[in-house]
């Protein structure tokens, strides 16, 4: 039977990441809308007789940078070569790009051998944060902030995501940011998962304000289960996490093919997600 590999439509994205809850990634509700938001066509799949097999993200931002994620063939369909299929086209599609991904370590190898260069580890940590210290200017963000969130955003992510963000700033997501005299100062994010909430990203001018901004969605969601993906570089903040309760889970390594991009490392306490940067 021929295979067919095409982009993805939105209920077809919806499976992809219904796979990636099977495999117990714990993707947030509503996750398929708003990534399928950051590039509408860089969804793929492998098809046979018209049934889906095989996917992968591959989204653009822009002309310069590209990110891998989504990376799931059916069980039942390992072996065959699906995989390796969508694995093609992604690249493909990103062409040129300085590419992105989070490799889990028993894939690292492979992803070094296909030209990834490893940057850094990303922890999840989990679990019910308790004492973690507020304070700080900390409010919901509104629309009149779009124009300086994407500024700052722009500051902590490779690239430009406008059209991702005006979608996952908006409820039930729960967007908050903090602000001074310069402008703002961090932000952070949180979403129901179909296990607790996952806060991504979560960016901000230092430590303090970071934890804030943790202690403030902690209350905001009621005290449920969080998770967050931490840079290892965050030691400070890594460490405050694990004083309130939260545990170190599995971790995954940040990697680039074609280059590394420009940020400002410093100020990334959580990213955005695993899916797409």
């Amino acid at each position: 039977m021929p295979r067919t590999i095409r982009i993805l439509t939105a209920s077809e994205v919806e499976t992809l990441v219904g796979w990636a809850a099977d495999e117990g990634w714990n993707p947030g509700l509503g996750d398929a809308a708003a990534l399928r938001a950051a590039d509408p066509e860089g969804f793929i799949g492998a098809f046979l007789g018209g049934e889906m097999v095989a996917g992968i993200s591959a989204a653009a931002y822009g002309s310069s940078y590209g990110f891998i994620g989504l990376y799931i063939c059916r069980p039942e369909r390992r072996g065959e070569g699906h995989g390796k299929a969508v694995w093609r086209a992604g690249m493909a599609r990103l062409g040129n790009r300085i590419v992105g991904l989070d490799g889990v370590a028993e894939q690292r190898a492979n992803y070094q051998r296909m030209g990834f260069v490893p940057a850094y580890e990303t922890v999840r940590y989990s679990g019910r944060p308790a004492g973690l210290p507020g304070g700080g200017d900390i409010r919901p963000v509104t629309s009149a902030d779009m124009a300086g969130m994407l500024a700052y955003d722009r500051q902590c992510f490779a690239a430009p995501r406008e059209a991702f963000l005006r979608g996952w700033l908006q409820p039930p997501r729960i967007a908050i940011m903090s602000a001074g005299p310069g402008g703002i100062t961090g932000y952070g994010v949180a979403r129901r998962c179909r296990e607790g909430f996952k806060i991504g990203p979560l960016f901000a001018d230092g430590v303090d304000l970071a934890v804030a901004m943790t202690a403030h969605l902690c209350a905001t969601t009621a005290g449920e289960t969080l998770h967050i993906d931490v840079p290892a570089s965050q030691a400070g903040f890594a460490a405050g996490l694990r004083a309130a309760g939260l545990v170190p889970g599995f971790a995954t390594t940040r990697m680039y093919k074609g280059g590394h991009p420009q940020l400002e490392a410093s100020r990334v306490f959580g990213i955005t997600t695993l899916e797409l940067g």
